[in-house]
This record gives C-alpha cells, structure tokens and sequence, in this order.
C-alpha cells in the first residue's frame, strides 16, 4: 500500500476554508449503503504538487458483482415507488450537496488541479440542480394516449429498465456524476458510480453525501478502479447491467459499446470533441475574446467542448489575435488553491506529456505566438502538471493539431474569408460534439448554426446548460441525447396497450 502524505500548506489552507469533514487518507468503495474498504489500492495524485494525497481501492470482479447485486435488490423497491415518494430522497441528496459546498470545492481543487475560482462559479450549484431538476421532472412528465377511428385505443406505459453504470471521466467529476445521476435516479433505476481512477475523492464525497441524506441502500453506488481488467471492464460486461452512460474519449467509447454488445445493453455516449469557435467580422471583439479566453482555458482546456479550433474572419483576425495572446499571457497560472489563480495543473505527468507531443509537432509545423511552456513556479508547484496557455497559429486544417483532440490549454487559429468557407472549416472533423458562433448578426447566426454538424452550438457564449434541452454529440461524439424528454426515453422501458373499445 502506498503511503500517503498531504502537503502541510494544503493542510492548513483546508483548515482556514473550515473544512466540514477530514479528507480520506483511504478512499473506499461505497456498495449496498456501506463504506466498503478495498484489498487493492492504487495512489491519489495532487495534479498541482506530483504528491500523494490519498489511496483509492480498485475494485475488481468481486467488488463488482456486489454492487451489481445491491443496486439489484435495491431496484426491485426503487423502481415500485411512484417519482413523488422518491423525489424527497433526491431532495435532500441536492441539500447535502448545497449544505458541504466549500468541502466540495475544495475537493474537486484536490482531485482536478482547477482552480478554485471556477469551482466556486456556480459549479456546486448545477451539481445539486443535476438531481433536483430530474426529481421534479420525473414527477410532472405523464404518458399519452393515442385514439384510433376503428374502435382502438392506445396507451404508452413507461418503467424503469434496471441497474445502471455511470462512467465518469475525470475532468469535470462530481458534476458529471450528478449529471447522470439525477435523471438514473429519479426514474426509478439504480446506480453504480465508476468514477475515474485519476478522481476518487469527489466520488467518495457524493457516496457520503447520498448516504448523510438518507437514499435506500443499493439505490446508488460506487465503485472505484480501472477500465480494462478492471472496475470499469467488469461493470460493462456485467450481465445484471441493463443501461451504460458513459462520458470520455471516443476511442473508450468504441470498447465500452462492445464490452456491452453481448447483452444487447443501452447506450448514452458522450465522446470527444474538437469545437469550431467562429468568430465573424460583425463579432463584439472584446466580447469574443472574452467568450473564447473561457472556451479555451476554462479547466487549463480539459473539457471536452473547449472550443479549441479558432476560425476567425480575415478582417478582424490580427486584432483579435493581439487581443487573444495578451489575454492568454495575463492570465495567471499557478497554486489552484489560491482564489487569485485563473489556471490549474494538468490532471497527471502522462496527460501533460500528451498534450506536450503537440506542443511538439506543433513547434516543428506551426507557429506557437505564445506559451507552449512549463511556467517556472515555486516549491511545491514546480512538481506539478502546469502548462501555459498555449496559442498556435500557421497551421492547416488537416494538421494533427488541428483534427485530433488534445484536451489541454492549447488552441489552433485560423483565417477564413467567407461564410461558406467557415462552415466547410468548421465540418472538415470526425467530431461533432458542439461548436461557438460569435457575432452579431441574428440571420447569420441561424444560418451557421443550421449548417454545423454538431449535437450544440452556443451563439456569444459558451457552456451555458439547459437542463430541458437535448444535449450530445454528432458523428464520433457521441451516441443518444440527455436532457428533459429527449433523454427521459433512455432511462425507461416503454410499453404500448392496444385496447378494443367496441
């Protein structure tokens, strides 16, 4: 077992943020209402320091099917209740939430490397609106009725379809959790959280939450671990697993989808993007900078809707790009903890060394106008994952920077000339997850956003979430959509009755 050690400054900055709860110096597996200790363990890295915070237990085959088992038997009460006896358990789940938001932001600091400026933007807030908005929609959300003129009558029944994994991925943890537990939830399923093995913490947190506020044992469930071999593989395999949702890379996807295939499981895939940001002549510059600054290095890039390919017209692409590059090089870099911070470390030293492979290529093929470089910090962040903001211009469409998801504070610029021309750009990916129109034009901003092969587009702004609204992917990003009724229909089993009125 690895020994785990907390830096002493990290200690006392939790204590002077009145931390509520001690942070686990062993993570555990929470399965059947109980805080299960693991046998297997693997280390809990701070991405700002390189240290070792904490262990997490990997769950195996065994940790596996006695979750599956729990949130089996849990299944078979959760799913009888009608949406209003369950929608108070969910309430108050949102309401430990809300009630332990500082140790939540310091947690998902601890587990990401994002500063904690942006945790504290609302952040804690859309995690607990995630389950309360499904517990609210499940109870008001009927069924239809459909009259035939020969005497008929139809009717749809709905009933939930059995256990769930929800796999996570480590960029935007907890949120993306209560993302998919809400809906799991609230629609009378039960679930089994596979967090990312870079992000137990925040995991663990909401297992304690769930539990505090009272949620039946079984209903909800965590397991940590890896995908292959691992948690993850087992989970997807498991023949008692009836639904996966799963957020990460495309290429996990593809191997998740088949770890499924053999017993016909549902899917809801969110996958890989490489975001179009177009911004056009008639664009409030100031305004763009500002939205792209966000869309570029909001969580140093690690979102998966970054909008990581700027497209900009030619006649304003010089002044926006000197507006563009002093942004990027104001914008302060360091201890994620510190409020005044604007960017966070890299999730771990492999990922850093990824996304430095395009630096690379970029360097060689390119021109980096800034960044691109290990910022120079003192003990103990100079262990830690930190890259600059990094902007790349002179690069062509069918570049690798400019096709491949780096998932990192790195983004391509280019010029266009025409409308036309900025769509064909803005297509020319195998992604097709969301996309930026910046301008102030109303007819053509309806007109782009028609033409963009993609599952969202945000006009003046970025990642502003409708719970109500579709929301997934295009082409290689993703498969089914979440939100309101559009993804109400992929938590249930549906049921039509035929009946003879003669």
């Amino acid at each position: 077992m690895v020994e785990p050690k907390l830096y002493k400054e990290t200690v006392d900055r939790l204590k002077a943020l009145g931390f509520p709860l001690e942070l686990p110096l062993e993570v555990t597996h929470y399965i059947g209402g109980e805080f299960v200790r693991g046998e297997n363990f693997f280390p809990v890295v701070y991405p700002a320091t390189g240290e070792v915070i904490a262990t997490a237990p990997e769950g195996r085959e065994k940790e596996v099917d006695l979750a599956v088992a729990a949130a089996k038997e849990a299944f078979a009460k959760w799913s009888k209740m009608p949406p209003s006896q369950r929608r108070p358990y969910l309430r108050r789940f949102a309401e430990k939430i809300r009630e332990w938001r500082p140790l939540f932001e310091v947690v998902e600091t601890l587990d990401v490397g994002r500063p904690i400026h942006e945790n504290r933007l609302g952040y804690v807030d859309r995690m607990a609106n995630n389950i309360e908005f499904f517990a609210d929609f499940a109870v008001t959300h009927g069924s239809e009725a459909y009259p035939m003129e020969n005497g008929y009558i139809n009717y749809v029944l709905r009933f939930p379809v059995g256990v769930a994994a929800l796999i996570t991925p480590w960029n935007m943890p907890t949120m993306l959790a209560t993302w998919k537990i809400g809906p799991t939830l609230a629609f009378g399923n039960t679930a089994i959280l596979k967090p990312a093995e870079f992000t137990p913490l925040g995991a663990w947190l909401l297992a304690k939450a769930a539990h505090e506020a009272g949620l039946p044992p079984g209903v909800f469930n965590v397991v940590h671990g890896f995908g292959p071999n691992s948690a993850g593989e087992f989970l997807t395999r498991h023949p008692d697993v009836r639904l996966i949702s799963f957020t990460g890379e495309t290429a996990t996807g593809k191997v998740i989808i088949k770890n499924g295939a053999d017993t016909l499981k549902r899917f809801s895939m969110e996958l890989g993007g490489k975001a179009p940001n177009l911004i056009f002549e008639s664009a409030d510059l100031d305004r763009a900078v500002e939205v792209t600054m966000r869309a570029s290095f909001f969580n140093q890039g690690e979102v998966c809707l970054a909008g990581s390919r700027l497209l900009v017209q030619r006649s304003v692409y010089r002044a926006f790009l000197d507006k563009l590059v002093a942004a990027a090089k104001a914008l302060k870099v360091g201890d994620p903890l510190d409020p005044e911070t604007r960017m966070g470390a890299l999730i771990a030293q492999e990922h850093l060394e990824k996304v430095m492979s395009y630096v690379e290529i970029a360097r060689k093929t390119a021109t980096i106008l800034t960044g691109g470089r290990r910022p120079e910090l003192p003990h103990p962040f100079d262990k830690g994952y930190f890259l600059e903001p990094t902007v790349v211009v002179d690069v062509k469409p069918s570049d690798k920077v400019c096709q491949e998801e780096i998932f990192g504070p790195m983004v391509v610029v280019m010029p266009f000339d025409t409308e036309e021309e900025a769509i064909e750009l803005a297509n020319n990916t195998p992604y097709g997850l969301n996309a930026i129109v910046q301008t102030r034009d109303v007819g053509q901003a309806v007109r782009v956003s028609e033409a963009l092969e993609v599952g969202t587009v945000w006009v003046n702004d970025w990642f502003v979430r409708d719970l109500r609204v579709p929301f997934g992917g295009a082409k290689q990003s993703g498969i089914g959509r979440e939100g309101g009724h559009y993804g109400y229909e992929f938590y249930y089993e549906i049921k039509n009755v035929c009946i003879a009125n003669k």
